[in-house]
């Protein structure tokens, strides 16, 4: 059987995956990078560094699944996201490793973003085919976008017009600063949404601020620190924050939705994991009024992951494409 590596050194995960050339998953495995307890991230040469450190780790666990396999290509996101000038340092470890790996071995390298990684995982397991159009919500610690995406199949590629998107902070940095200020684990994402299960009584309102396509979340992240210090249950205020990003983003793609005309909406990223925004933006951009098909990436891969990745070399591969 032939198959096509996947490799990602995002912020915060270092993943491998492996797909043969019908796209099937063969193999996926993953590591979160270590953040000190009560801290809020980490810095890229940190980040960079713990990368080395379990690549082999990461690759002792995926290798039994390859046993009796052919690797006929080898991807890697090298950038955050596929426009000129973007970069990060945490992915020249998925890069070069990526490179050293085809050249060993003889095969192919194709090189790919790790958004349009995010997008093809989202894609592949939400079952949907590569729709001509589309707009793509990806929510994550770092990046928080509205996107216009354009599908080339041919290509390999996905031409992403960035429609609009935070001005300050992102949905994830929101709800990991709220998360780790309430005693929360870094990245606080699941377990503030297991505390707002428990989230009882009348609700508690976080405003946020939206103009067009943007929003902020910096005066928001600013009341609910005022309502941690005032006291107010720690349920009330994780529901709060789940509300305040679906209106956000329910108001931008409401706009989105009516000014374009497209009815499909792919939402990806680790925020878009949690099953109460999931259900609250289904219910009411799915009414008959507004008409969105609301495609959700599996909770699995909706966090970061090397899945898409390798989607995007099998193509690559069956095409002829190399970078």
């Amino acid at each position: 059987m032939n198959i096509v590596l996947g490799i990602d050194t995002s912020c915060y995960t270092t993943s491998v995956a492996a797909v043969d050339l019908d796209h099937n998953l063969i193999g996926e495995y993953r590591r979160l990078l270590k953040v000190p307890e009560g801290e809020r991230g980490l810095q890229q040469s940190r980040a960079v560094f713990q990368h080395v450190q379990n690549l082999a780790d990461v690759f002792t666990q995926v290798e039994p699944l390859l046993k009796g396999k052919r690797i006929v290509a080898v991807a890697a996101s090298t950038r955050p996201r596929p426009v000129p000038g973007s970069y990060m340092p945490v992915f020249t470890v998925s890069e070069n490793l990526g490179k050293a790996l085809a050249a060993t071995l003889g095969v192919p390298f194709w090189a790919t973003s790790h958004q349009e990684g995010h997008l093809l995982a989202g894609l592949w397991s939400g079952g949907l085919s590569w729709p001509s159009a589309f707009l793509a919500v990806h929510l994550s610690g770092g990046t928080s976008e509205l996107l216009r995406v354009l599908s080339h199949p041919d290509q390999a590629r996905l031409e992403i017009l960035l429609l609009g998107g935070t001005r300050d902070l992102h949905a994830g940095q929101f709800i990991d600063r709220v998360g780790v200020a309430m005693g929360l684990p870094f990245p606080a994402g699941p377990y503030l949404e297991e505390l707002a299960r428990n989230a009882v009584g009348e609700e508690v309102y976080i405003p946020s601020r939206v103009a067009g396509y943007h929003f902020h979340f910096s005066g928001s992240e600013a009341c609910a620190q005022r309502l941690i210090q005032q006291g107010v249950a720690k349920e009330k205020i994780a529901r709060a924050v789940e509300n305040c990003i679906a209106k956000t983003i329910e108001r931008v793609l409401r706009l989105a939705i009516e000014e374009t005309g497209i009815k499909d909406v792919l939402l990806v990223g680790g925020v878009a994991a949690n099953n109460y925004l999931r259900e609250r933006l289904r219910f009411r951009l799915g009414h008959p009024a507004v008409g969105a098909k609301l495609i959700f990436a599996q909770p699995s891969l909706s966090t970061d992951n090397a899945v898409g990745v390798a989607l995007s070399g099998a193509m690559a591969f069956k095409q002829g494409l190399t970078v």
